[in-house]
């Protein structure tokens, strides 16, 4: 089946964005110059540039032009923590687990009203420094009732793997950080800080990527000083 010219030419004005041909921001063809450039009718032109737009290349501003996006959505980007202490003396504490119905996190796991959850709080240190506070809320399908000890949840990846098969790392998730300033009272005790001592607060989500079933929510304060992150694009 042949492809529609409108296709061909979006892939084309794809290629030569992804290969560096025009910077981030920069003014981008003109409905006549493409027309010019391709032989094709107007229609086709607006099509491939909807496209193109849509996808995230492109924005299309009315009585300006068209640019090159400064954001593209199907850029990969990948990142990481970048540890700044050695991992050596880590140590991560289970302060609490407790069995829950609060509609608010009811609704972030996707559970019905008379559904239940389990919110296991935990505490990361290193060096015996607190640096990391974790609140992890788990669908109660996924949590042993019967769980030896606390310590038994210092790591809820190994206990999705070791007793569920699921691998947490290859599941989807969505995350959001955000700087804390001034740190919530209760969260600076915890973590042994002054209020004033900036955070960084993680809130993420961990679904199933087979069927979007929600594994785990969980919110996260982490101490601004320990906290580095890496950013690495791929095309």
């Amino acid at each position: 089946m042949a492809i529609p010219k409108y296709q061909q030419i979006e892939e084309d004005l794809k290629q030569q964005i992804i290969s560096g041909k025009f910077e981030n921001g920069d003014k981008f063809y003109t409905e006549a110059e493409l027309i010019k450039i391709y032989g094709v009718s107007s229609i086709t032109v607006v099509r491939a540039l909807n496209d193109l737009a849509a996808d995230g290349y492109i924005i299309r501003q009315q009585g300006k032009g068209t640019f090159v996006s400064r954001s593209r959505k199907h850029k990969l980007v990948e990142f990481s923590d970048v540890e700044v202490f050695s991992m050596q003396n880590d140590q991560v504490i289970v302060l609490s687990i407790e069995r829950g119905n609060e509609e608010f996190y009811l609704e972030k796991l996707g559970l019905k009203k008379k559904e239940f959850y389990y919110k296991i709080e935990r505490v990361r240190k290193t060096g015996g420094q607190p640096y990391i506070y974790h609140h992890s809320y788990i669908p109660e399908q996924y949590i042993n009732a019967n769980y030896p000890n606390l310590d038994y949840y210092s790591s809820i990846y190994r206990r999705f793997k070791n007793d569920y098969h699921i691998h947490m790392n290859d599941e989807h998730f969505e995350e959001i950080n955000e700087i804390v300033y001034p740190t919530p009272e209760d969260v600076a005790k915890v973590l042994e800080i002054e209020p004033q001592f900036p955070t960084v607060f993680q809130v993420k989500t961990t679904s199933l990527t087979t069927t979007g079933q929600v594994l785990e929510y969980s919110e996260t304060y982490k101490r601004g000083d320990y906290f580095k992150i890496k950013f690495l694009s791929q095309n």
